[in-house]
């Protein structure tokens, strides 16, 4: 169970590294506790609550999910029209999941989706795919007649 959280620190580590390079609110060590303390919260969930009672261990699970979109919101600002933030908040979810998946052995999958993420933060900036929709076009230099 250390291997695990001790994994989850470094899936965790690799999203938050991404984000405090990129000077976010939620950095490094923010996502590193996340993603252990859902991996702890599930193994506790699993095999603590579960062999102590006949009650249903993905209870915890449902309310790591809302606990931390509540966290999450925390990253989340508004300056007059523009919303910043949203990013963070989606990685900081993200890294939950992560948590919950080692916690539940399923390393194949934290790993995809670690790497995947990882892609879709460095790859996939707001500027890149602004402009490769079309939002940033160059003015029209039409001349006054």
């Amino acid at each position: 169970m250390a291997g695990q959280i001790l994994l989850a620190l470094l899936l965790g580590g690799i999203i938050g590294f991404e984000r405090e390079r990129s000077n976010k609110p939620a950095g490094l060590r923010t996502h590193m506790l996340v993603a252990a303390g859902t991996t702890a919260f599930t193994l506790a969930s699993v095999y603590g609550f579960g062999a102590m009672s006949s009650g249903d261990p993905s209870r915890v699970a449902a309310q790591i999910v809302s606990g931390i979109g509540f966290l999450g919101a925390g990253t989340i600002f508004r300056s007059g029209s523009e919303v910043r933030g949203l990013t963070t908040a989606a990685s900081v979810w993200l890294v939950a999941a992560l948590g919950m998946l080692v916690g539940i052995r399923m390393y194949w999958l934290a790993v995809f989706t670690t790497l995947v993420s990882w892609l879709v933060l460095r790859v996939l900036h707001a500027t890149h795919v602004r402009r490769w929709i079309g939002r940033y076009q160059e003015p029209s230099q039409e001349e006054d007649e």
